[in-house]
């Protein structure tokens, strides 16, 4: 059972991050996906991050209908920043008959050597990768881990959601209803 591991800030969670996970769950042959909210990534900066347990709900609204695509906070109780390397083999040893995929945009795996013992990751797990515009996969494109793959490609960002809202501009249709109602609701972003 192939269970794809879709990490992310997810702040917030928008269409773009859904028709991804759809996607892999739908049209990859994996069984489900996980979307792992992660508290922190060692690559990005901490201090445009809204607190993880209101991105871990926004994730959870945006999600409760689909029978394939989960939510996980499992990196919420490991050290921080999250290292992939480190969440995997905890889950490993958590869910020992889980086969687990990483899933990732292009634009992390052309960044993919600065990862913490990126080594590992490409020896032992299959690597789902999502296109980007503009991201050069030559280098990557006969590794036996790597499949790219032909997900929709959307020109969306949390980092652009995050902008219309401090402009005070209509977001509807790039989040979920619900989740727009829970940032209205705690005014977030604003």
């Amino acid at each position: 059972m192939k269970t794809g591991l879709f990490f992310g800030s997810f702040n917030p969670i928008h269409i773009g991050h859904l028709v991804i996970a759809n996607y892999m769950a739908g049209f990859t042959g994996l069984k489900e996906v996980w979307l792992v909210v992660s508290p922190h990534n060692p690559l990005k900066n901490k201090n445009g991050l809204t607190n993880m347990y209101d991105r871990l709900e926004m994730a959870k609204l945006a999600t409760e209908t689909s029978d394939h695509i989960k939510v996980s906070d499992i990196e919420f109780g490991l050290p921080q920043p999250s290292y992939t390397v480190d969440t995997l083999a905890f889950l490993q040893e958590k869910y020992p008959g889980k086969e687990f995929v990483l899933i990732m945009g292009a634009d992390n795996l052309s960044s993919l050597k600065k990862w913490k013992n990126y080594e590992i990751l490409l020896k032992n797990y299959q690597i789902y990768v999502y296109p980007r515009p503009g991201v050069d996969l030559s280098e990557w494109e006969n590794h036996p881990a790597i499949t790219i793959t032909e997900t929709p490609q959307m020109d969306i960002s949390s980092t652009f959601i995050r902008k219309a809202l401090k402009e005070g501009r209509n977001v509807q249709y790039f989040v979920p209803d619900k989740v727009l109602a829970f940032m209205d609701n705690k005014n977030m972003y604003r």
